[in-house]
């Protein structure tokens, strides 16, 4: 029986000699091809009878390397045996990232009452696929390895690509990035901002949103291996920018310079009621010669969230996980549940005397599906309502005014704020419904003071640059460029305007139009109390003129309704 060469290559070993005797399955040869080496097992003993090669030969595919005489035995196929102490270092060393290998970290994290970034992760997805869990901080030149195996896992940020139950039947993948505070104060490090680069990239080319737990003290000083100055070279930054799906930032506790630079990039930031977010922490302020404070002091979340930096305050962990979740759904399509009630309801939230304030995020969380409405940035430009809901478990953008505050006259806050959600809704391609109660846009000194001429044209040039269908409901006013700013630009531009039968309309509120337009008519009237009457008749002339049905029969809006049609109108004209 001739042994022939499987494979093309060198002869580099010949463990037996001409007329030795070989036993089923042993080695005679073993050839090398591009560093790989290839055995020759025989299938039955015998003795070798003529070696035609010798170490060094090369040979082709299919040459003869011996003969050997078989003496007819067999044995069953036998494989090298798997050396499984390489699988038995790569499982320790995952074991070394994971919670149970830092009781004492975990602990010290607990007693804060916060959990660990891998129990957020844990409670977000319920599958993840983590990228570099086995990377450590880049000081090996000062500290032992397995110090650093033990002490600084994932170098401080847990990364990959997790599956998130929205409930929705859209993609449940997001790419999921989490500082871990409990690893150098979740500081940003040399490998982790590499890991930041790989997984943002990713982001982008899959087109997937990120979660991102942003919770860390910023630039990390003590990492020294690596052969550069001053780190302005990193990308991450600009990659981050450059993700088009939605950006959720999620914060507790200290968040700081280069950590709260990306939260910032984010487009919704969730913070729990303890969080601190600064641009700089106390070190650097200190530093720079601006005084010594406690990070308490810095960017707590009560002013961040006056300001406008936080979009949703919550109580803790989980709240914020359980935000980031429906926050994600928004954008992930229908919803498997969308039930709603209280239709019939609707009419009753708006009294029907015109001066009576009332409550407008009662009507919104009617109109929409029960539970379903998350509103944004309720501590900032408060005379507009913003958020995101669901109609028939399909994903809408809402925009409002709140009568409670400036009677929803349009300030350069709410001016922001409008703008800037119906920017959110066109980038996610989300319908946007408008419920419209505005005397118009704010005046008065103050309100130029701080800047509304420029925020009041933003808005109507964020409003002719949407995309998406706008649908405008008129609840009770809808009064000069601020109505028109609530719809798109002007009330022939949304797929529908209608009012309900409270609804008022005019190019300016009644009360200014009469003293402006009558001005000569009523200080011709000495007597005070007759001149009241006056102004109330023709203000109550204005409004006849104004109110819902009148301007229906001119076909200036599309209809008067009753409010429980509301949803109708919405599902019919939207999608």
């Amino acid at each position: 029986m001739d042994v022939v060469a499987p494979v093309s290559a060198r002869v580099v070993s010949l463990p037996f000699e001409s007329g030795a005797e070989v036993e089923p399955g042993d080695v005679v040869a073993v050839l090398e091809v591009m560093k790989m080496e290839h055995p020759v097992v025989v299938a039955t003993g015998g003795w070798i009878r003529q070696l035609f090669v010798a170490i060094g030969d090369t040979v082709e595919a299919g040459d003869r390397l011996m003969h050997v005489e078989s003496d007819g035995s067999t044995a069953p196929q036998v494989t090298d045996p798997v050396d499984t102490s390489l699988l038995e270092e790569v499982i320790q060393r995952h074991r070394f990232t994971l919670d149970d290998a830092r009781p004492e970290a975990v602990a010290a994290r607990h007693r804060t009452g916060r959990r660990t970034a891998r129990e957020n992760l844990a409670d977000l997805c319920y599958a993840f696929t983590e990228y570099g869990p086995l990377a450590l901080a880049a000081q090996r030149s000062r500290r032992d390895l397995d110090d650093l195996i033990r002490r600084t896992p994932a170098d401080g940020m847990i990364g990959g690509v997790g599956r998130v139950d929205t409930g929705t039947e859209g993609d449940d993948r997001a790419v999921v990035v989490s500082y871990d505070y409990t690893v150098l104060a979740g500081t940003q490090g040399f490998q982790n901002h590499r890991k930041k680069d790989r997984l943002f990239a990713l982001a982008k080319e899959m087109d997937l949103p990120v979660v991102l737990f942003a919770e860390g003290g910023g630039g990390r000083p003590g990492d020294v291996d690596w052969p550069g100055v001053s780190l302005l070279e990193v990308p991450a930054f600009r990659l981050f920018a450059e993700i088009a799906a939605p950006k959720i930032g999620l914060n507790t506790g200290y968040c700081f310079a280069g950590n709260a630079a990306l939260l910032g990039e984010c487009d919704l930031i969730i913070a729990t009621r303890d969080s601190n977010l600064g641009m700089g922490g106390p070190a650097m302020i200190e530093g720079g010669g601006l005084g010594s404070h406690s990070p308490e002091h810095v960017g707590p979340a009560e002013v961040q969230s006056a300001n406008g930096v936080i979009d949703v305050l919550v109580d803790d962990d989980v709240a914020a996980v359980d935000m980031a979740r429906r926050l994600l759904g928004v954008t992930r399509g229908v919803a498997r549940t969308g039930e709603s009630g209280g239709q019939d309801r609707l009419g009753d939230l708006v009294p029907s005397d015109r001066r009576r304030v009332y409550d407008m995020l009662s009507v919104i969380t009617t109109l929409l599906d029960a539970d379903s409405f998350i509103e944004l940035r309720s501590g900032y430009g408060r005379a507009a309502i913003t958020g995101f809901g669901r109609i028939d478990g399909r994903s809408v953008g809402v925009i409002a005014n709140d009568p409670g505050h400036l009677a929803g006259a349009i300030d350069h806050q709410a001016a922001v704020t409008l703008g800037r959600h119906l920017r959110l809704c066109a980038r996610w391609d989300i319908p946007v419904v408008a419920l419209c109660d505005t005397p118009g846009f704010m005046v008065g000194p103050e309100a130029e003071a701080e800047g509304l001429v420029r925020s009041a044209g933003e808005l109507f040039r964020v409003s002719g640059e949407t995309n998406v269908p706008i649908g405008v409901i008129v609840t009770r006013r809808a009064y000069g460029l601020g109505a028109m700013a609530m719809a798109g630009g002007g009330f022939h531009e949304p797929r529908f305007v209608v009012g309900w039968p409270t609804s008022e309309f005019g190019p300016m509120g009644l009360e200014g139009a009469v003293k402006l337009g009558f001005r000569r008519e009523l200080a011709a009237i000495d007597d005070p109390a007759e001149r009241e009457s006056e102004l109330a008749r023709r203000i109550e002339e204005m409004y006849q003129l104004g109110k819902g049905v009148n301007i229906a029969s001119h076909f200036e809006i599309d209809d008067v309704i009753d409010p429980a049609d509301s949803r109708d109108w919405i599902l019919s004209t939207l999608w």
